[in-house]
């Protein structure tokens, strides 16, 4: 998953994808511990999807705030 793509879907929607990715991470690492995860890596690149999102919630979190402190 690219930055460009996340930063251009709604925060509903990146929450419900948090949500799924926080899932898939559970269940990669279930995987991992009853020696069934064929490749290890998966585990990495779901966290740093996971990482991203939560860069891009805190972001547009931020920019709302900084405009309703402008408002007023």
């Amino acid at each position: 998953m690219k930055a460009n793509d996340i930063r251009q879907k709604s925060a509903e929607e990146l929450q419900s994808k948090l949500v799924d990715l926080k899932e898939e991470l559970f269940n990669l690492r279930f995987q991992l511990a009853i020696n069934q995860l064929d490749n290890p890596m998966q585990i990495k690149a779901v966290k740093k999807d996971i990482a991203r999102v939560k860069t891009v919630l805190r972001d547009m979190e931020l920019k709302e705030a900084a405009a309703k402190a402008t408002e007023v």
